[in-house]
């Protein structure tokens, strides 16, 4: 974890608010999972989770899963080898997918009739056949039903370019229940068998997302945040037994990296202003504030009075608390808090353009006091004023 010394370096040179994401501590977790995996299953990162992390996870995910136009220029501008992108989305247009094809994209799921009927096209006009997986709903808009699902392995024979190698499915994130997972992944092989005997295709690969929980608030268990993960192992080996297995995770694998520093820009009452605010900090499940993450407090000065403090931050909005009680020692102006776990998503899907605030940096640490800049801080006014 990125030290507080470390920590104090960067607010100083790079200022604040401003996101560090420690590789170190992504890459000994990746390997982790590698030991856990055992060879028995694939590993891929799904970018939405942080696309900051992506030069890294390049060199040593299995595949990277890109679910939008935009990520896909992301993989791009990086160098994304283009055989390990595995291209979702729900909505996928014919300029998307042919850009897809045209960057060497090789795997796309398929989310409805439409859609791998589009891929299928594109793929005969370019005369380059593609492997596809037929993405099961879990009963939400992701997917397609079973009875889609079946009517187009009914008519595979059709589309000859469009490759139905296998399934995709995802039933949703922070999944804490290990026999909601079995059951799924019973229906799955059910459902593969039935396509086996009753279809007479034999089913290759199957992407499953197990949404793998991870702990971010103070209350949570932090003892052995990979113990998801290593109890399913037998259930996701015995799965790869009957299917060419890749497991889809971003948060799990992220997470843990990520620290947001901000400062206490002014105190009244029992109130403190931080320079950043729900806008840049987003930790699922934080309902408002009444949650606590895991914030480390470096101090200014050596007052040690305890005083309970609304975290609030800097938005025009009675709804930007990132913490409702929080008890400091000595909280003063200019002191800093640095928000752990949030290496997953927050850099995204804040609301940065509400009122027009200052997106924050982005700073990799590679190792020990070795850092590297990869965003400045960004001014989002500019997006928000119109053309005269």
């Amino acid at each position: 974890m990125t030290s507080c010394t470390e920590i104090r370096e960067i607010a100083e040179r790079y200022g604040t608010p401003s996101f560090v994401f420690d590789l170190e501590i992504l890459t000994e977790r990746f390997a982790e999972m590698r030991k856990i995996a055992d060879g028995r299953y694939h590993l891929c990162y799904s970018i939405k989770a942080n696309p900051f992390l992506v030069p890294c996870m390049n060199e040593i995910a299995d595949n990277l899963e890109v679910c939008s136009p935009g990520e896909l220029a992301i993989c791009k501008s990086l160098h994304v080898h283009p055989e390990k992108i595995i291209y979702s989305g729900v909505n996928k247009g014919e300029k998307d997918v042919t850009e897809a094809f045209a960057y060497g994209v090789c795997t796309f799921t398929a989310e409805s009739v439409n859609q791998f009927h589009l891929i299928s096209r594109i793929a005969e006009q370019m005369d380059k056949k593609v492997s596809v997986l037929l993405r099961l709903t879990s009963g939400t808009q992701f997917g397609m039903s079973e009875e889609d699902l079946l009517s187009l392995i009914e008519q595979r024979e059709a589309h000859p370019y469009a490759q139905i190698d296998g399934i995709h499915f995802f039933a949703g994130t922070q999944q804490k229940k290990p026999e909601k997972k079995k059951k799924e992944l019973a229906v799955l092989k059910a459902l593969f068998e039935k396509i086996r005997s009753g279809y007479g295709m034999e089913l290759k690969k199957l992407e499953y997302g197990p949404g793998f929980p991870v702990p971010v608030f103070e209350d949570d268990d932090f003892s052995d945040t990979l113990k998801p993960m290593k109890e399913f192992h037998e259930t996701l080996k015995e799965t790869a037994g009957w299917a060419d297995l890749t497991i889809e995770t971003g948060r799990f694998i992220s997470a843990e990296c990520g620290t947001y520093i901000t400062r206490a820009a002014d105190l009244k009452s029992s109130y403190c202003i931080l320079d950043g605010g729900i806008n840049h900090v987003s930790y699922i499940g934080q309902m408002m504030g009444m949650k606590v993450p895991v914030i480390r407090h470096l101090k200014t000065t050596d007052n040690t009075d305890k005083k309970e403090w609304i975290l609030c931050g800097s938005l025009c909005t009675v709804n930007d608390v990132l913490v409702r009680k929080k008890e400091l020692e000595g909280l003063s102006v200019g002191d800093i808090l640095a928000f752990d776990h949030i290496g997953a998503y927050s850099v995204t899907e804040g609301i940065y353009l509400f009122l027009s605030r200052t997106m924050p940096s982005v700073i990799l640490r590679e190792n020990k006091n070795s850092f590297r800049l990869v965003r400045n801080p960004l001014e989002t006014s500019e997006l928000n004023t119109p053309v005269i």
